[in-house]
């Protein structure tokens, strides 16, 4: 019996480790893609997250692969802090910093660009849920708010979105990161417009 507790703690310890270096790959492949573009080396990227080249082909076996699931990766991070966000904070003070999430989000798709496009280039489709899945978020965000009267109850969250992305583009350039606040509070401030805060 002992030993099949051992045994069965192990393979727990094992998916646990899996899963970490599935993470660090993940993460590792955002980061080495925006700084060195789409035609990095794979084992580059293995180095990098302090895995062996067969650890990380074992859970992507093909570059495709990987972009794709790096970028889903970021997406689900993003989307999923909504969630976390409103359980520890007010629902507009929630919108608002995942606002800037949403925006370090986007600057790691753009950094990634190229990564992004050589793998839909090769028949990947890394964006099949990305409105749904942001919009989702987003939603919950502002139905938060409207709850609670601290945010108008009238908008589309993919208004709410689509405006992040323009903002977003304008303020690209890592010098303009505190104008990417500034308008973001602006943002903030019209989706309070009307209600008693």
């Amino acid at each position: 019996m002992k030993e099949a507790a051992s045994t069965t703690n192990h393979q727990g310890a094992l998916r646990a480790d899996a899963r970490r270096n599935r993470e660090r790959i993940l993460e590792t492949a955002v980061r080495v893609f925006s700084e060195r573009g789409a035609d990095v080396p794979i084992d580059t990227i293995a180095k990098a997250a302090g895995v062996g080249s067969a650890t990380l082909y074992r859970h992507f076996p093909t570059r495709e692969e990987l972009v794709e699931a790096a970028y889903r990766n970021e997406l689900a991070r993003v989307c999923d802090s909504a969630a976390e966000l409103l359980a520890d904070l007010a629902p507009d003070r929630a919108l608002r910093l995942w606002m800037d999430r949403f925006i370090d989000y986007l600057a790691a798709k753009h950094g990634m660009a190229d990564a992004l496009r050589a793998a839909v280039a090769s028949g990947a489709d890394p964006f099949a849920e990305t409105l749904d899945k942001l919009g989702a978020a987003i939603a919950a965000l502002l139905h938060a708010g409207a709850e609670a009267g601290l945010l108008r109850s009238d908008v589309d969250p993919l208004d709410v979105g689509f405006s992040l992305a323009g903002i977003a583009l304008v303020t690209s350039a890592p010098a303009q990161r505190e104008r990417a606040g500034s308008l973001l509070d602006l943002l903030l401030d019209g989706l309070r417009y009307g209600t008693d805060r």
